[in-house]
């Protein structure tokens, strides 16, 4: 574990264990030089305590570079609760989770993530203050999803020679909270979208509501487009999946799409641009910060909007050093993050 905590330049991992209610949590702090950790908690079943300490990490890591480039004053942190086959009581659960963020007195703040909800960050809520996303805060999806419209403006702006969308070819993949409400965005301006997911159900939903046009799950990398935008869980882009793709670009909210930092060189050495994911996907990071602020809605939304801005300064900053932008990205958060 030490290994992995000096490999990611890690602050701290905290284990936490509950036994009236079940509880096995982990909390992973990466950086706190810009402010106290924020960062979501997620709550899946996993096959060993070790994916999880490593899907913490990874995250954690993700959230510091994420506030650094979006001009946040906040570390960057990640919570896990391995989710058991039975809960007797979920509520009694995240409650006992609350405790623990209380014990860390204001280093870590949660929000929500993969497998919770506003009504978990409302049981957090009444046993420590540091907690955002809950039900009064509101969703921080239709934040990311602005966001990510942003970032494929400049996408379609840098790769495609594009200053709109109409028309271009779009492949998305995950129609969750986040993937849904950017597919309705994407609609409105006039792309010509394929979406796909693993819930038949959402697919459908979308195909009635939005007339796109679904792609079956298993053909997603190889149908042709333009932009492929990934919104589901992340790792999706290995040498495999990679080789597979047919497309001018990668854009989309997914966190951690790139399976290691090698599948940013192939990227680009397809040709394919990338868009950083901790960069494109930082308007829900943004919108749970700025609101524990207290900072109004509009405010929150023109930084948001500046995402394609900071992309396109990126995309600038690669074709002229001939570095993907993966590696620019990652520059200059980390010049951010540990400079002296």
């Amino acid at each position: 574990m030490f290994a992995a905590m000096r490999s990611d330049r890690m602050q701290a991992i905290h284990l936490f264990a509950d036994e009236q209610t079940g509880l096995e949590a982990i909390i992973a702090i990466h950086n706190t030089r810009l402010g106290p950790a924020l960062g979501g908690c997620r709550y899946m079943p996993y096959a060993t305590t070790e994916q999880a300490v490593a899907d913490a990490i990874r995250l954690a890591r993700g959230m510091s570079y994420k506030a650094a480039l979006a001009g946040l004053e906040q570390g960057g942190g990640k919570a896990v609760i391995l989710r058991p086959a039975h809960v007797p009581n979920r509520a009694a659960l995240f409650e006992a989770f609350g405790r623990c963020i209380e014990s860390l007195r204001g280093g870590y703040i949660t929000a929500v993530d993969s497998g919770t909800s506003p009504e978990d960050m409302d049981c957090i809520a009444q046993q420590t203050g540091h907690v955002t996303s809950t039900t009064q805060a509101g969703d921080p999806s239709p934040h990311t999803a602005l966001g990510v419209l942003m970032g494929i403006r400049s996408v379609a702006r840098a790769q495609l020679g594009r200053d709109d969308l109409s028309g271009v070819r779009i492949m998305l993949q995950g129609l969750g909270n986040v993937g849904y409400a950017l597919a309705e965005l994407l609609v409105a301006e006039g792309a010509d979208l394929l979406v796909s997911d693993l819930d038949a159900g959402k697919v459908r939903l979308a195909v009635d509501e939005l007339g796109v046009k679904p792609v079956a799950a298993d053909a997603v990398y190889e149908s042709p487009c333009d932009i492929f935008v990934p919104c589901g869980l992340g790792g999706v882009l290995d040498s495999h999946t990679i080789n597979r793709l047919r497309c001018a670009a990668v854009a989309g909210a997914a966190n951690n799409q790139l399976v290691d930092r090698d599948a940013a060189d192939l990227l680009d050495a397809r040709g394919i641009l990338y868009a950083p994911d901790y960069v494109i996907n930082a308007g829900g990071l943004l919108y749970v910060a700025l609101t524990h602020r207290g900072v109004a809605a509009g405010d929150i939304a023109q930084r948001v909007k500046l995402i394609g801005a900071r992309l396109d300064s990126i995309f600038a900053q690669s074709t002229a050093e001939g570095r993907s932008p993966a590696k620019i990205a990652d520059h200059q958060a980390e010049a951010i993050l540990y400079r002296d």
